[in-house]
């Protein structure tokens, strides 16, 4: 290898224009490229930030700014003297807002252990969340918490966003017991209800009447719903109020019934199952309503533990039910004023009309013989006995002459066998039967003596109390009829309107003076007859009544009523219905007390205590309840309700004996 062959070969120039043509060709791309996406940049924050405004600014308040419904205050009701049976109180609500829940079923399984939530809660919770959706106003998952879930949930409550504590008003009833048939309660909203409740006039409610005054009334005493806007953190908590309407509070009622009266009839009723109702017989208004065994409804308002409501449920005295409204039973005697009024009605006895009692009576050709309750009967009998000493063989002979067909259509019109029209949800019609009826419901023909029971209030006859105060208050008004009522009047944005006092009249043919001359004989049975006992010491008015004995048991032919035999759910019922004064009657009362035995010593005495309690106590010493005003920012959960301690006077009561009166 030659010296020059080691010398590397000249490098060429470079070709600066060219080069200078391929930097700028890139620069080009790169600057269209930036440019491209800048302009993509700008357009789609133009799109955002200006055609898109509204639409995603609604959507970023949603997250901070929230639109609450404020429930409204639920209406008072007071008793006809403004004494206040059902009160607001303020409690603790656990509140679940759907929107700001990733995971319900995961929340609320961490929230039960530090809420104490039940299966019932969270199955209550669950289906109305299923009827609701995902709105903007919260769902209650439990009401009125105590101080230790309270606590708890505290020290948690980070980990629960979009559920909070919140203060609202609930019911409370002070008197517990004493008026819970009557007023009834409120209860959590259940699913069936919130699938047909207005969602805007309920925005926000978590309680509804359920029975009771509460119920027949819902739309007076609910009010309106308010709003608020609200500003919310990340947690659902709110830290400040942007917007408010107000919401409206619910109209307070005013009901006909006496605090005082009410009170002694449920005492006088104590430790035995019944129902005592009056009413005043010329307006309808209610002025006492009480069915025993009864229930406090406290526990019902923010849900009542399963365990404690199978046990009342299951309660052989049943205090849940309303005896008043729908205990049907035998009416007894107490049918005997109006269906001797009906004999005379048809022209088939009058006052001077007779007949011989031995002590039975037979149909013609038959041998079964209907008994009378004296051995060896009462001799010879007119309607004043008949009614006065409470003749069975006298209207067993009247029942026989009316005949079924027009004993239908005369007792029906003073109510028996449909409803009265209270204002109360779930009255019973009760049944005054018909050979009709009984082809219906029974496939069998009618039956002569089936009539002759139905003369003695027995058989298929079946009323309701508050049937037997509407009956003997169309007797006290000669034949004017009216409805039993128990609102009285409204307070707020729903004026109530009283009904009218006479609904229309008795279609009687008879005269003013066969009136006077059935309540002369009613006022006979409280002066010289089964209820002679309820007359002694008995001055400044006079009583119309009349006594009754409701069989439970049957008793056999040629066989002996046996006290002794029977267990004490066998034993007859007492019954007692009444007005007073006689000549000008102010009060009507039906009380009837399960297997208490005769009417003249286990019904009547509590018609007598009232009776002197409200045509002469009343008016110089009320009673009044001996409770302390209400402090709602005091009020917790479980407080004890103070016991209500009356003193009323007790009337003297000669004991009943039985003879040839013929005691009931």
């Amino acid at each position: 290898m030659t010296r020059f062959s080691r010398i590397k070969k000249p490098t060429p120039l470079k070709d600066i224009a060219q080069e200078r043509n391929l930097f700028r060709s890139r620069i080009f791309t790169a600057a269209i490229l930036v440019a491209t996406c800048f302009t993509i940049l700008l357009a789609r924050y133009i799109h955002l930030q200006i055609q898109q405004y509204d639409y995603f600014s609604t959507e970023s308040n949603k997250n901070r700014i929230k639109l609450q419904a404020i429930p409204p205050t639920r209406g008072y009701i007071y008793d006809r003297n403004g004494i206040l049976l059902a009160d607001n109180h303020p409690i603790f609500t656990v509140m679940v807002n759907l929107d700001d829940v990733s995971d319900l079923d995961k929340t609320l399984k961490a929230l039960t252990p530090v809420l104490d939530l039940s299966p019932d809660e969270i199955e209550r919770f669950t289906a109305r969340a299923r009827v609701t959706g995902a709105q903007l106003n919260p769902i209650a998952l439990k009401i009125d918490l105590n101080e230790s879930q309270i606590a708890r949930f505290s020290e948690r409550k980070q980990e629960f966003p979009g559920v909070a504590i919140q203060t609202k008003m609930t019911r409370f009833y002070p008197y517990g017991e004493l008026f819970a048939h009557v007023i009834g309660y409120v209860g959590r909203i259940n699913d069936k209800e919130q699938a047909t409740l207005d969602k805007n006039i309920y925005a926000g409610t978590d309680l509804i009447g359920k029975i009771g005054i509460e119920k027949s009334y819902e739309n007076l005493l609910h009010g309106a719903p308010g709003y608020q806007y609200i500003e919310a953190n990340a947690h659902g908590e709110v830290i400040r109020q942007l917007g408010k309407t107000d919401a409206t509070r619910g109209d307070d009622l005013y009901l006909s019934i006496d605090y005082g009266l009410q009170k002694i009839a449920h005492d006088q009723l104590a430790g035995r199952r019944g129902a005592v109702v009056a009413m005043n017989p010329k307006t309808g208004e209610v002025l006492a309503f009480v069915s025993n065994p009864s229930f406090d409804p406290n526990p019902f308002i923010a849900g009542i533990k399963s365990d404690a409501y199978t046990a009342l449920r299951d309660d052989p005295d049943q205090p849940l039910f309303n005896r008043v409204l729908q205990g049907l039973y035998p009416p007894g005697s107490t049918i005997k004023p109006i269906e001797g009024l009906g004999g005379v009605h048809y022209g088939l006895i009058d006052w001077a009309s007779r007949i011989y009692d031995s002590g039975s009576f037979h149909l013609p050709g038959d041998s079964h013989l209907f008994r009378d309750d004296a051995k060896g009967g009462h001799g010879t009998v007119d309607l004043d006995k008949a009614i006065t000493v409470s003749c069975d063989t006298f209207f067993y002979v009247l029942a026989y002459r009316m005949g079924i067909e027009r004993m239908h259509e005369w007792m029906t019109q003073f109510g028996y066998g449909q409803k009265t029209g209270i204002d109360l949800p779930g009255e019973k019609a009760g049944l005054y039967p018909s050979p009709e009826w009984k082809l219906r419901a029974r496939k069998a023909k009618w039956l002569a003596g089936e009539t002759i029971s139905l003369g003695i209030g027995q058989g298929y006859f079946l009323a309701s109390p508050l049937q037997l105060v509407k009956s003997v208050s169309i007797l006290a008004n000669q034949g004017h009829i009216v409805t039993p009522h128990l609102l009285l009047s409204s307070k707020g944005q729903t004026p109530f309107v009283l009904p009218n006092k006479s609904e229309g009249m008795i279609n009687f043919h008879g005269t003013d003076q066969d009136w006077l001359n059935t309540r002369e004989a009613m006022v006979n049975v409280i002066e010289h007859g089964t209820a002679h006992g309820i007359g002694y010491g008995l001055t400044g008015y006079r009583i119309a009544g009349k006594t009754g004995t409701a069989q439970v048991v049957g008793i056999a032919q040629g066989k002996k009523y046996n006290k002794a035999a029977l267990t004490k759910r066998q034993l007859d019922h007492a019954l007692f219905t009444a007005f007073a004064p006689a000549d000008d009657p102010t009060i009507a009362i039906a009380i009837i007390v399960e297997n208490g035995g005769f009417g003249a010593s286990a019904a009547a005495p509590i018609a007598r205590s009232m009776f002197d309690y409200y045509l002469h106590q009343k008016a110089k010493n009320p009673i009044k309840p001996d409770l302390p005003p209400l402090d709602n920012s005091l009020m917790t959960a479980g407080q004890p309700i103070p016991e209500v301690k009356i003193t009323p006077t007790k009337p003297t009561v000669a004991p009943v004996t039985s003879g040839a009166s013929g005691v009931e």
